[in-house]
């Protein structure tokens, strides 16, 4: 068999997304279980914190690297087989909209409203309002990014399992 440029572009596609689903799903079964006992300013806390630790190259390949390897894997397989084609268009457009979308129309601006809390000057009061409106929608959009970036990851490998049994 031979490895080709469209071949390791599939591959990478399909990497990149289970990572990237990987990561979502790993975070809804452990972080969020765990956050759930935790104080309200321990919460806020915390979450800052992760949200600008997140922003690192190593986040933003597997982030946008899965939407332009699908992208391109979905041209590369045009030509080749609409069953292929089909899935990785699918799993494109899945995680541009699911994922990637709700991530930046959902958790991101929550993610910002939080950023720029000063913690320190709030009452307990108002740290456990913003608490319970902040994780309520941020954990709600969480889950939905989550189960679009598992389809999208599972609409690529039966791609590549397609493509390979065509060789």
């Amino acid at each position: 068999m031979e490895i080709t440029f469209k071949t390791l572009i599939l591959f990478g596609s399909v990497i990149l997304t289970g990572l990237s689903a990987g990561l979502f799903y790993a975070w809804s079964v452990s972080v969020i279980p765990g956050t759930l006992k935790v104080p309200d300013i321990t919460y806020l806390e915390t979450m800052q914190s992760i949200n600008r630790a997140i922003l690192n190259p190593a986040f933003f390949l597997i982030f946008f690297g899965s939407l332009i390897l699908l992208s391109i894997a979905s041209v590369y397989e045009f030509h080749t087989s609409r069953l292929v084609f089909g899935l990785m268009l699918g799993s494109a457009i899945i995680y541009l909209l699911g994922t990637f979308g709700v991530t930046a129309l959902g958790n991101v601006p929550l993610n910002n409203e939080l950023d720029v809390l000063e913690l320190t000057q709030m009452s307990v009061e108002q740290i456990g309002d913003f608490r319970q409106y902040y994780e309520a929608r941020w954990n709600r959009w969480h889950g939905i990014r989550t189960v679009f970036a598992v389809v999208a990851f599972l609409m690529a490998t039966l791609a590549l399992f397609f493509q390979a049994s065509m060789q």
